[in-house]
């Protein structure tokens, strides 16, 4: 009995360094992306600033990347990932090609069909998510143009979603992850030559908007091969009974989980529809600040929750419940650990990281300002939003879609009220609090639900391990405000030096945080062995 307990800790062991493994793989990537992502929008920041074009291509660009978010990191690997891992556990090969075939078909004719009404119907959609563009001409025609351009960006992103779910449910997380590094140099490359060719910013982006979608789909191709997954056209008249039952049983469960895996995307179009009625420079305040907060979330709470689904979706099949829970508590005390000096250190070096990497060209001292404090905002929330990537997987590894719904439609709700009521004191920083209040009641309903359900039973220790990275958060915060040096002189500096001197201070930060957190009695090795 003994022996076998032994055997049963040394495989939970090394499974959860597997995962942690694949979650450095896929976090790795993510962290080029995000660098790549940082330099893009340095150069927006210095080819539009915070002008109606930046507004416009923001606006325009929020879109099409609305549904990236949704299917990409949100309701199609949701709903894809259960299903395609149980169909591959429990049917031949030859069907679950079958399967893919018919789901990768349908989504492509929806998705052409989505993209020809977005471009037929630009101005409504602007109009309905941006009705403050409509006082000023000029602005809301930019916005329709870019739209029309950037929608058909829909389609390709989408299929490159689906790509990356079956690469995933393979265990392949590098190329996935890899993949919106094109986007970036896309773009990068659309700013720097395409900017003086068309002589307007915002629709020399989108026409690189729309080039990026093409060349990322393309790219995962030989990947899919590789795994003998590579879509094939087929429809329901040549497809088997078990292959359709398959494709239904996704849809049934992504209509519900479009809402509930991506209400922080919905948050978001609901800020812009009122930021469009706020000054000139609001959307792009909150943009500028809201890519700083996601680079974090993007490189760990994206990459945690990605490797987690289909490992859940596999101890859930394989009728293994203890080690479903212990793995949501492996990933919530990853989830803080990463999450609170990550926090800490956005909220005192917010006005520095602005002023380091945008406080040139077109971008001014009093950018700089607007987007700080909005930034401080929404870090406010990014443990929570952290926690929504790695509790959804627990509802989703079990097909269970509705819950997360019941939580989003609160939360929604939540961020709607918050955010006209923090407007009218706070403008554009008002709409990043009701972000971050949002987000923490999205978790908090998730987490209850799952530990009423004993689906999740916290493992042992909670209180004092919350207590020493919390300690340890505050202590590296406290060494940082001691440290800085004066804003005025920071900025004074050469963009270049401050980007090197911003990079030494977070990462001397990072050292010392680790270092306090081990002499706090919290061992990595604890962390990946649970």
């Amino acid at each position: 009995m003994t022996e076998t307990r032994d055997l049963q800790t040394q495989r939970e062991a090394k499974g959860t360094e597997k995962l942690l493994k694949s979650t450095a793989a896929f976090g790795s990537m993510t962290v080029v992306s995000r660098i790549t992502g940082v330099v893009r929008d340095i150069i927006f920041a210095q080819v539009m600033g915070s002008t109606y074009v930046a507004d416009a291509f923001f606006v325009a660009f929020r879109i099409p990347n609305f549904f990236r978010r949704i299917f990409g990191e949100g309701a199609f690997s949701a709903a894809f990932v259960p299903v395609y891992t149980q169909q591959r556990i429990s049917s031949p090969e030859s069907q679950v090609r079958e399967f893919v075939d018919i789901v990768s078909s349908r989504l492509t004719i929806a998705l052409v069909v989505l993209a020809v009404a977005g471009v037929v119907f630009a101005p409504a959609v602007i109009s309905a998510l941006a009705p403050g563009f409509r006082a000023d001409a000029e602005k809301y025609q930019l916005t329709v143009d870019c739209l029309r351009i950037a929608f058909p960006y829909v389609v390709f992103v989408c299929l490159v979603a689906l790509s990356g779910a079956i690469l995933n449910t393979h265990g392949q997380f590098a190329a996935p992850a890899a993949t919106p590094i094109l986007l970036n140099v896309v773009l990068i490359a659309s700013a720097l030559w395409l900017t003086g060719i068309t002589e307007n910013a915002a629709i020399a982006l989108c026409i690189g908007v729309f080039a990026a979608g093409v060349v990322q789909l393309v790219f995962q191709i030989p990947f899919l091969a590789r795994v003998n997954s590579l879509p094939r056209p087929r429809l329901k008249r040549n497809a088997s009974a078990e292959a359709q039952g398959g494709a239904k049983e996704v849809y049934r469960l992504m209509l519900p989980s479009i809402f509930g895996a991506s209400v922080a995307q919905v948050n978001l179009i609901i800020n812009t529809f009122i930021a469009s009625f706020l000054v000139t420079g609001s959307v792009s305040w909150l943009y500028y600040s809201d890519r700083l907060m996601e680079f974090p979330l993007g490189v760990f709470g994206v990459a945690l929750g990605s490797v987690l689904l289909p490992r859940l979706s596999r101890e859930h099949a394989e009728k293994n419940p203890a080690e479903f829970s212990k793995l949501i508590d492996w990933a919530l005390r990853w989830t803080l650990v990463i999450s609170l000096p990550a926090t800490v250190g956005l909220i005192v070096l917010a006005d520095y990281i602005l002023g380091a990497l945008f406080y040139h060209g077109a971008f001014t001292l009093q950018d700089v300002a607007m987007s700080s404090r909005a930034l401080a905002a929404f870090s406010l929330g990014l443990t929570a939003l952290i926690a929504v990537r790695v509790l959804s997987p627990g509802f989703f590894a079990r097909n269970d879609t509705k819950t997360p719904v019941r939580a989003g439609v609160v939360a929604m709700i939540v961020n709607a009220a918050a955010a006209i009521i923090l407007v009218l004191p706070f403008a554009h920083v008002g709409l990043a609090l009701a972000i971050s209040l949002a987000a923490f009641v999205n978790a908090g309903l998730l987490l209850y639900w799952l530990m009423r359900s004993r689906v999740y039973v916290p493992q042992p220790g909670w209180v004092w391990f919350a207590f020493r990275v919390a300690l340890a958060a505050s202590i590296m915060g406290a060494v940082i405000l001691w440290r800085i040096p004066d804003l005025t002189l920071w900025l004074e500096q050469d963009v270049i030096w401050r980007i090197l001197k911003l990079l030494v201070y977070v990462l001397v930060s990072a050292v010392f945080y680790s270092a306090v957190i081990v002499g706090l009695g919290i061992r990595p090795r604890q962390l990946i062995n649970r």
